[in-house]
């Protein structure tokens, strides 16, 4: 990068200069917290543990001494410590047990808040061979059904046979070479083939 580049003197920052009318404000400096020192305190430093948002002001000399003797752990046994671990976890939020047997939870699950969901799996449901004559399908075979012109509730058999006779009648023997029935031939030969590699023929 050239940083001689006269662009770089266009470049300019919005000067944070007081206004030459403004009145000064006097700085208002906290002593240094440590007893005894006068030093200004410009320098921040956590009270500790169950104190959280409240500072000591150290000056230079003091926060550096603070700073290595500081354990936010000190007094804590091992139990504590490994109780705050556990809560650590969850950032020291509380949780609950969930489910039908939590402590405190409901002692029997109620069956009407399932009884729309079963509904709806039922009415999505594929075709199986318990339920043969209701085929489902998805976007994209319905799309090929609409193609062989046909809906949703298109079998096999019906497929096959529409298949065949959309196939004689766009055939280039059959309606004597027509461009515009070639196409529809070839979107009809990917119609079928889209279900059957899904297995829906």
């Amino acid at each position: 990068m050239d940083l001689t580049s006269p662009l770089f003197d266009k470049i300019r920052i919005k000067s944070r200069t007081r206004a030459p009318n403004a009145p000064k404000v006097a700085e208002v400096k906290e002593p240094c917290s440590h007893p005894g020192c006068t030093a200004p305190g410009v320098h921040k430093a956590p009270k500790g543990r169950d104190r959280e948002g409240e500072f000591f002001n150290f000056c230079l000399e003091h926060i550096r001494e603070y700073n290595a003797t500081y354990d936010y752990f000190k007094g804590m046994d091992d139990d504590a410590l490994a109780k705050y671990r556990q809560a650590e976890v969850t950032g020291h939020r509380p949780t609950w047990k969930m489910g039908a047997r939590a402590v405190g939870g409901p002692t029997h699950v109620d069956e009407t808040v399932f009884a729309e969901a079963r509904n709806m799996r039922k009415k999505g449901a594929r075709r199986t061979a318990d339920n043969p004559q209701a085929p489902r399908y998805n976007a994209l075979a319905m799309k090929a059904l609409y193609t062989l012109e046909l809906d949703g509730d298109a079998t096999q058999s019906s497929i096959k046979a529409k298949y065949k006779a959309l196939v004689k009648r766009h055939h280039p023997d059959a309606n004597g070479g027509d461009r515009s029935s070639e196409e529809k031939l070839r979107e009809i030969i990917q119609a079928y083939n889209y279900l059957k590699s899904n297995k829906l023929v």
